[in-house]
């Protein structure tokens, strides 16, 4: 279970879970190029002081924004990704279970009325409670007029 810490309130969510796959991580390594054999062989990752095959933070990335994405909370209102502060505070492997825990930090009207600026914070949780990356997007959403 989250850490007390990470349980939603009013003014935030979690998603679905999401375990990613020793599968998932060849098809994605493969898909976008990425050659570096911590995410291609166990063994070399092992060799390396890690206890397993490595997941990419790009990959964990977008998975959570997947799993963001799927809860259905930016259908219909999101219109664009801005900008995102991303930190990562520990490994994810393959056969990790992520879940994201969603924090309203800022709403604001931008100048243009009908839009507005959302601003959350996203912590990746993986399935032990330890969380392993912390982003904060920023949407331009639809909004009401001023």
């Amino acid at each position: 279970s989250l850490e007390p810490s990470l349980a939603a309130t009013a003014a935030s969510f979690s998603s679905t879970t999401r375990t990613i796959t020793d599968a998932d991580v060849h098809a994605f390594v493969s898909l976008v190029g990425i050659n570096e054999p911590l995410f291609q062989d166990a063994r070399v990752a092992v060799a390396e002081g890690y206890s397993g095959r490595l997941v990419p933070g790009m990959m964990t990335f977008s998975y959570a924004e997947g799993l963001v994405i799927q809860g259905g909370s930016i259908h219909g209102t999101g219109l664009a990704f801005l900008s995102s502060d991303l930190t990562i505070h520990a490994p994810v492997y393959a056969g990790d279970t992520i879940t994201v825990v969603v924090e309203v930090t800022e709403q604001r009207p931008t100048s243009k009325g009908g839009r507005g600026v959302v601003t959350t914070r996203n912590r990746v949780v993986n399935q032990d409670g330890v969380v392993v990356m912390t982003y904060t997007p920023a949407r331009l959403t639809k909004g009401r007029d001023a």
